[in-house]
């Protein structure tokens, strides 16, 4: 196992095959990461107090972190992460222990927190703020510090969606061709 990638007590990421993982990046404990999966420099999954999923195609951009909240008395199951296909995650990006449906943006510098669910097809504009037990409608633009429903998304923002996916999965494609070919 790199040493970017390791064990917590007695959970190991499970990483498909098919994944781009930078060797500046770290994946602690209980993750799973589905095909095409990404993840950029100096990203930090750390599931070792509850479980992360990452589903396929999805990406995980620089310097985002990405955590979840323990099981406890009041809480039994705790707050996973659990983030659907064909998600992008911006730049700076702070998941904590919430539910990231499929074909969502997240904007660079968004801090989503405990307990959201974020429905399928959504956007998040840039410096956003999701405060706990928040959730995001299907089919909506969400902006600010805390978060609101701006207004639909258009058909092209709608299609944007899994292209910007599909854009990080060719690219994580050429780093994984380009490191078979260099010395």
């Amino acid at each position: 196992m790199k040493k970017n990638i390791r064990p917590y007590l007695n959970q190991s990421p499970h990483i498909n095959d098919h994944c781009y993982i930078d060797e500046m990046s770290v994946v602690i404990g209980d993750v799973v990461l589905g095909e095409n999966v990404s993840v950029w420099p100096f990203a930090v999954i750390r599931g070792d107090v509850n479980y992360i999923k990452i589903g396929k195609n999805s990406n995980v951009q620089d310097h985002s972190m990405l955590h979840v909240s323990h099981k406890n008395a009041a809480k039994p199951n705790g707050s996973p992460l659990i983030i659907g296909e064909d998600v992008t995650i911006g730049h700076h990006v702070t998941l904590h222990g919430c539910t990231v449906g499929n074909r969502v943006l997240i904007g660079i510098n968004t801090i989503v927190l405990d307990d959201v669910i974020i429905e399928d097809d959504v956007m998040i504009g840039a410096g956003s703020l999701v405060p706990p037990r928040k959730v995001l409608k299907s089919g909506y633009l969400y902006v600010g510090s805390p978060v609101q429903q701006v207004r639909p998304l258009t058909k092209k923002e709608l299609e944007f969606l899994p292209y910007s996916a599909q854009n990080y999965v060719k690219v994580a494609v050429n780093y994984l061709e380009s490191s078979k070919t260099s010395i």
